[in-house]
């Protein structure tokens, strides 16, 4: 029989807003499940704070008070969504069985929770939150987000399609996410290498019940190259491929050029000439930019910094916290 000890983790960033609803629901689920017999009365649910600049850690403190069933873990400083996540993860990796992790902005369906603990219970030990449509997304929206996974895959950084962060993990499989080291996280690529038994549960996303996004276009971009860098060379070979291709047009051109004076057909062409040093010099810049990425990441990982320090903790009974 396997362990039933439930941890909910909740990274949240200026989320004040909508704390007090998520925390509700999420210990309304907790008592749901506990009464059904399929988790056990030690389940908890863990907010992360990361270093938000709003009253998010003392709405946080506050239901820890009210309610002991609300955990809390107060990060040093801003660290970003991956690691806030990642942070609890390991924090509630020492307590719990089983740990599932979702946004604060109740836009993930909180039911879909008894689907990942029946498959936990039926033997997997990963269980992806996948979106069953994008009905309730914008067309620009639907668009960007479906070309990001399709990217994402392009590119060589393996995820699972229309899956974000909504996921069940195992004791097992979170300490074998505790062995990836790296510095630059992408979780969503992460994971997946981890192995062991998976399974799928299909829910539909709501709207955000409060606050603003935190992931607009600029900074999906953004992550989406950090996923790529993260996880993948293929643009490096990329660039290789179309230095060989760059290459060959350039032998072409020059037999070209060559057959053309030979004939006595030379004619200036400084538009074409101007077009071929643009193309050229914007296809050197862009080499560098990417193979800049990359080393900046091995500079970053090579200097071997926490990717997370932990000020605070909030757990047990009520009241109860360790600093």
């Amino acid at each position: 029989m396997r362990g039933n000890t439930l941890y909910i983790v909740v990274p949240c960033y200026n989320e004040e807003e909508v704390l007090p609803e998520t925390a509700r629901r999420l210990g309304d689920k907790l008592r749901t499940l506990m009464s059904a017999g399929k988790i056990s009365p030690q389940s908890r649910v863990l907010f992360v704070n990361d270093g938000s600049k709003d009253k998010t850690w003392e709405v946080i403190t506050r239901l820890h008070r009210e309610n002991h069933l609300l955990c809390g873990a107060d990060l040093s400083r801003n660290r970003g969504h991956q690691n806030a996540l990642l942070a609890g993860l390991m924090t509630a990796k020492d307590w719990a069985d089983m740990v599932i992790s979702m946004d604060a902005d109740l836009q993930d369906d909180v039911d879909a929770a008894d689907a990942m603990v029946d498959k936990y219970l039926a033997g997997a030990d990963i269980v992806y939150g996948v979106r069953s449509s994008r009905k309730t997304d914008t067309f620009f929206k639907r668009t960007t987000a479906e070309a990001f996974y399709r990217m994402m895959d392009l590119l060589g950084a393996e995820t699972v399609f229309n899956h974000a962060d909504y996921r069940l993990m195992s004791k097992r499989a979170l300490e074998g996410l505790a062995q990836f080291k790296e510095v630059n996280l992408f979780l969503r690529g992460i994971v997946p290498m981890i192995g062991y038994p998976c399974d799928t549960v299909e829910y539909e996303r709501g709207e955000r019940f409060a606050g603003e996004s935190k992931y607009p276009l600029k900074k999906m971009v953004s992550f989406a190259l950090e996923g790529v860098t993260s996880l993948s060379t293929k643009p490096l070979r990329m660039i290789t491929g179309l230095g060989f291709l760059v290459f060959f047009i350039s032998l072409v051109m020059i037999v070209y050029n060559v057959v053309r004076w030979a004939t006595g057909n030379t004619v200036a062409g400084w538009a074409s000439l101007a077009c071929s040093v643009w193309f050229i010099g914007g296809l050197i810049l862009l080499s560098l930019g990417v193979i800049g990425e990359y080393l900046g990441k091995l500079y970053l990982e090579s200097k071997g910094r926490p990717r997370f320090l932990i000020r605070q903790v909030l757990d047990g009974e009520a009241g109860e916290d360790r600093e």
